[in-house]
Order: C-alpha cells, then sequence, then structure tokens
C-alpha cells in the first residue's frame, strides 16, 4: 500500500466544547480596538497579524521603518529625561496601579493571548499571574533596590562612600511571541521603575497583546512617550533597534541572541538574554509516582510545550519508571484540546507552520529511527491548522534531532537511569543550561541534587513554575541559554548604571603631616594589618 493510499492518521486526545454563545476573534479584535491600541505606533508600511486558531487574519497593523525606529528613539530619549526626574516612589506607584488594572481587566487580555498564541485560557493566566507579581514585586521593592547605599571607604571614617544607580537611558526589547503579556511588558516594568523609557520590538503576530499592555501601563500614569512600540520583520526592525538602545533585553534563539550580543558588543552596549534550552525532569525512585505524572504533564506541555522553561527530556529512575509512563501516558491521552475563548481546554495550538513542522519533524523522524510514540505524535487538523497532540516519546537516542535539538512543541521523551550521578551526568549533557526539575519525597536530597544541575533555576517537585513565580530570586540561564537575569535586584539593577561616590575628609590618601613617601608606605602597611585584625572589609 502506498503513501497515498495509507489511512489519515487519527489521533487519541478528546476536544474540549466550546461554551455556547462563546466569543469569536471578530467580536474581540474590533477595528475600534485595534486603531485605539496602534494609535502610538509610527510606520508607513502595511502588516498583519493572524490567529493560530484558524490561521485566519486578525488585524491589519502599521509597520515600522528604520527611520520610524530611529524617530522612536529620538522621542523616548526626550521623555526620559523627565521621567529619570520622577521620584522613584511615584514611578513605582505606576506599576501597583497598572497591578490592579490588569487584574480588573484581565478577559480582555485572556482573548488577545489566546488568539494571538493559541494557547488554552489556563495558560494565557499564567501570563497575567506572572505580570502582576512582577508589578507588584518592583513597585513595593524598587525604592530599596535603587536607594542610594553606603560602603566602607578606602580608610574607614577618613573615606565616606557612596552608591549611587542611575538609569541607563533608553532600552531596546526585543520579545518573542510565546509569552506576548509577560515576555513584553514584564521584562519592561523594571526598565521604567529604574527611570528608563523603553522602544520595544515585539513579534508582529502577537502585537496586539504588548500594545494592550502599553495602553494599561499609560491609563497607569505612564508618560506615553516613555513607553514606544515599532511593528516589522525581525531582521529589518530588530538590528535598527540594537543599534540605537542604550541596552538591551533580547529573548529567543540562541542563535539570533548570539547576533545580537555581537552588535551590542560592537557599541560596547549590555545586554541581556534568555535563550533556548533542553529542559530535564529526573523522577527519582523515591518519588510520588502520581504527582510527578500530574506534574510533568503541566512541565512538559503547558503552552503547548512553547514555554522556554518547558520539560523535553524525563530521566526516571528504572525501578518505577513502567510505572511512571503508564500514569503519565493516561493523563496525557486524557487532555483536551480546543479552541474556545473560555476555560475548559487543557491544550491549544502551536503558533504556526514553522513550530508545526519541527514539531512534526522531530517525531518523525524518531520513530523512523526506532522510537516509540507512547502518547500522541500526529497533527490535528480537525481542530485547527497548527493543532498537535500532546506526546510522549520511548526509546529515543543520540542520533535522533529531538533527543538534543530544542523541539519548542509539546514533545517529550523518556528516558531512563540507575544511578544519581548518572541521571545528573545525562541532564548536564547538553550545551544549553536554563530550567530542571527534580521529583522526590525528600527534600534535602532534592535540593542536593539541584545544586549540582547546570541550570539557571531548578524546581524541586515542581516543573517551572515555583522558580519562575519566585520574584524577589534571580531567573536566567547558564551555557547557551542566555546572560543576565530577569525578577529580584538583578532584574531591575541590570537597567541602571552603578555609581560611585567617594570622598576623602581630613587626611589625603598620600604622604601627609611630615612624612616621605617610605614613612607613608609603612604608616599604610600597618594600618592594612591592623584593618585585617578589626576586620574591616
Amino acid at each position: 500500500m502506498t503513501d497515498a493510499q495509507a489511512p489519515a492518521k487519527t489521533g487519541t486526545n478528546p476536544i474540549a466544547p466550546a461554551p455556547e454563545g462563546a466569543r469569536t476573534a471578530a467580536d474581540v479584535v474590533t477595528p475600534e480596538l485595534v486603531a485605539q491600541l496602534t494609535k502610538g505606533v509610527a510606520g508607513s508600511g502595511r502588516t498583519a497579524n493572524h490567529t493560530p486558531f484558524t490561521g485566519e487574519k486578525l488585524a491589519d497593523l502599521p509597520e515600522s521603518t528604520p527611520e520610524d525606529v530611529q524617530k522612536a528613539f529620538e522621542a523616548a530619549r526626550r521623555a526620559q529625561a523627565v521621567w529619570a526626574q520622577t521620584p522613584i516612589r511615584q514611578r513605582a506607584a505606576v506599576l501597583l496601579r497598572f497591578h490592579d488594572l490588569v487584574l480588573e481587566r484581565q478577559a480582555e487580555v485572556l482573548d488577545l493571548i489566546q488568539l494571538e498564541t493559541g494557547k488554552a485560557r489556563l495558560h494565557a493566566h499564567e501570563e497575567v499571574q506572572a505580570v502582576a507579581v512582577a508589578a507588584r514585586h518592583y513597585g513595593r521593592r524598587a525604592t530599596a533596590y535603587l536607594k542610594p547605599k553606603r560602603h566602607t571607604g578606602a580608610v574607614p571614617t577618613l573615606t565616606k562612600v557612596t552608591e549611587l544607580r542611575h538609569p541607563r537611558g533608553v532600552v531596546g526589547q526585543i520579545a518573542p511571541w510565546n509569552y506576548p503579556l509577560e515576555l513584553s511588558v514584564g521584562d519592561a516594568l523594571p526598565a521604567f521603575v529604574a527611570g528608563n523609557a523603553v522602544v520595544m520590538k515585539p513579534d508582529t503576530e502577537t502585537c496586539l497583546t504588548a500594545l494592550w499592555a502599553r495602553d494599561l501601563l499609560i491609563e497607569a500614569g505612564l508618560p506615553a512617550e516613555v513607553f514606544q512600540v515599532v511593528l516589522g520583520e525581525g531582521p529589518v526592525v530588530g538590528p535598527e533597534v540594537v543599534k540605537h538602545a542604550d541596552y538591551v533585553s533580547f529573548t529567543g534563539s540562541t542563535r539570533t541572541g548570539r547576533e545580537v550580543a555581537q552588535a551590542a558588543a560592537a557599541r560596547l552596549v549590555g545586554v541581556s538574554l534568555e535563550l533556548g534550552g533542553k529542559n530535564a525532569m529526573l523522577v527519582l525512585e523515591d518519588a510520588d509516582i502520581e504527582k510527578a505524572a500530574a506534574g510533568a504533564v503541566r512541565a512538559c506541555f503547558s503552552s503547548a510545550g512553547q514555554l522556554c522553561v518547558s520539560i523535553e527530556r524525563l530521566y526516571v529512575h528504572e525501578s518505577i519508571a513502567d510505572a511512571f509512563l503508564e500514569r503519565f501516558a493516561a493523563r496525557t491521552k486524557a487532555m483536551r484540546l480546543g479552541t474556545s475563548l473560555a476555560y475548559g481546554a487543557d491544550m491549544g495550538s502551536l503558533v504556526g507552520d514553522r513550530q508545526l513542522e519541527t514539531v512534526t519533524r522531530h517525531v518523525e523522524e524518531a520513530v523512523a529511527k526506532g522510537a516509540k510514540v507512547v502518547a500522541g505524535g500526529v497533527a490535528r487538523p480537525d481542530i485547527g491548522p497548527y493543532f498537535f497532540e500532546p506526546t510522549i516519546l520511548d526509546g529515543v537516542e543520540a542520533p535522533m534531532a529531538v533527543c538534543a535539538e530544542e523541539t519548542f512543541g509539546p514533545v517529550v521523551s523518556i528516558y531512563r537511569f540507575k544511578t544519581e550521578d548518572e541521571a545528573v551526568e545525562h541532564a548536564n549533557s547538553t550545551p544549553y543550561g536554563l530550567n530542571s526539575a527534580v521529583w522526590t519525597k525528600d527534600g534535602r536530597r532534592g535540593r542536593a541534587i539541584a545544586a549540582r544541575l547546570r541550570t539557571g533555576t531548578v524546581n524541586v517537585n515542581e516543573g517551572y513554575a515555583a522558580a519562575y513565580g519566585s520574584l524577589q530570586s534571580p531567573m536566567g540561564g547558564m551555557k547557551d541559554s542566555g546572560l543576565g537575569r530577569r525578577h529580584g535586584s538583578e532584574g531591575l539593577l541590570k537597567y541602571t548604571e552603578a555609581q560611585t561616590v567617594a570622598q576623602q575628609r581630613l587626611l589625603p590618601l598620600a604622604p601627609s603631616l611630615g612624612m616621605d613617601d617610605e614613612q607613608y608606605a609603612q604608616f599604610m602597611s600597618r594600618s592594612l594589618r591592623l584593618m585585617k585584625a578589626f576586620r574591616f572589609r
């Protein structure tokens, strides 16, 4: 039988029913809304975005030219000079008002996120949670992070030292499509409260969400000129953003991140890069299998696996592997797929052709080389053009692309291990180092293994949300997964320049009081020994 005569593949995952009277794209993305959101976007050209649920066009949009980008930076630079003089507490108050507005009007942005990304509503709500927490954290903590700090001087009591923090100026931000609220405005909030302006280039396909957030921030009190948005093709507009920025924030692929870093380095401009990942979860022999299986579903298939910190490799102790896989597969096969703008679906769509092609290629190549599909493994065009079932692969080996390449889709490979050392070695055997997870009933053991994993975040008995949602702690990647951190003090201070102001009093740091050079050198040597003895830093 030829391929053309072969029966079509059919999936097993159920379809989540749409509630009666559910909203449609036309109900949400009206011409009036698009006109309101794009009011501040300069662009002589025209482009459009589309919804992954159907592939249909959502909105016509302005497209920025290099000249438009330059003008956006000029306007932002003028506004930033005034914004930087605004007291920190007033800047922080904008974030706290924004926090309240996001929660009050979350239904609006949940619709936009779903329509632009194709994700399930619960996964869209993760973005609302993340942005609200970031706004609250920096709204409450910015004053402490940015206040002048006293340090011990070269000579105690005689040298008075203060560390000041100044905004860098205009931050150029290039935001991805997969988390269009959290990875756009969520990263911009600390830049604003530090006194910077931002010129943001969101992905065109998900720009309405970012523009909605801009509109809400302005309503919360942010001066409109401080937040500029430019739209257009990445290879055209992206380099222009890097060309004019005083600091660059980029989230995206490792390949593009290297290009951004090189362009910024040529200008001696700082960068923060969150890049790719091939994240691993370790399930130890003492783990609660039911909880680990449920956690794996969330960790592997949230946002259809299109999450930088999602799990793509599962290492399970051989003594529990079969029992774990049975429970994990049953939960995966029961996941409901859907397109409605309502809660109820467990997973949504991939974002477009490129992601679907990568996922399909990884699965088909693995199967052709001997891997076994335990769950999923097929596209679901009966639901939408880019739907692909949540997929578990067993028997994956190193020559297969899915073993080492980032899939960025709802596909996870399962591997068995005998010892902790073996599991740690395999988990670390990747050029990436973004996120990982460990499941065990012994918290101390889990934390000890976590410390051996070369990833920027490690979750014990959770997949990604525990570390990512802990805003006081830094989040970012090691190795090829990036540079810099978001969240916590590092996530704000990266948008500042540190300045040391040292005031010398009474005596100079030079020969004085009749001392010659040799006497001064002897005096300073004795002083240094005394400072060590008295534990001066």
